[in-house]
């Protein structure tokens, strides 16, 4: 494996608190590619991301194009978080 492979992965847990960032516009040109190369090579991620876009589509025509507020946005981020490092937990052992 080259040294410009190594850089270029990441790992799921880095892709996965990125999705967001990827959702919203948020990331450079680089940085989307990458994480999209890894979400379509990663079936695991690919599913994660799946979610996310869908809770964002959701939170978006259930709040009628308002923003949702930061404080709902952090609790949610957290609780998804906390769900991905519990699967990973139990799915390790």
């Amino acid at each position: 494996m080259s040294t410009q492979d190594e850089f270029e992965r990441l790992d799921c847990s880095a892709v996965i608190a990125d999705v967001w960032l990827m959702l919203d516009g948020e990331c450079d040109d680089a940085s989307r590619a990458r994480l999209q190369r890894h979400i379509d090579d990663c079936g695991s991620c690919l599913a994660a991301y799946g979610i996310e876009e869908k809770v964002k589509s959701l939170i978006s025509r259930k709040c009628g194009g308002d923003h949702a507020p930061e404080s709902l946005r952090q609790r949610l981020t957290i609780e998804l978080r906390r769900t991905i490092v519990i699967t990973s937990t139990k799915t390790d052992n």
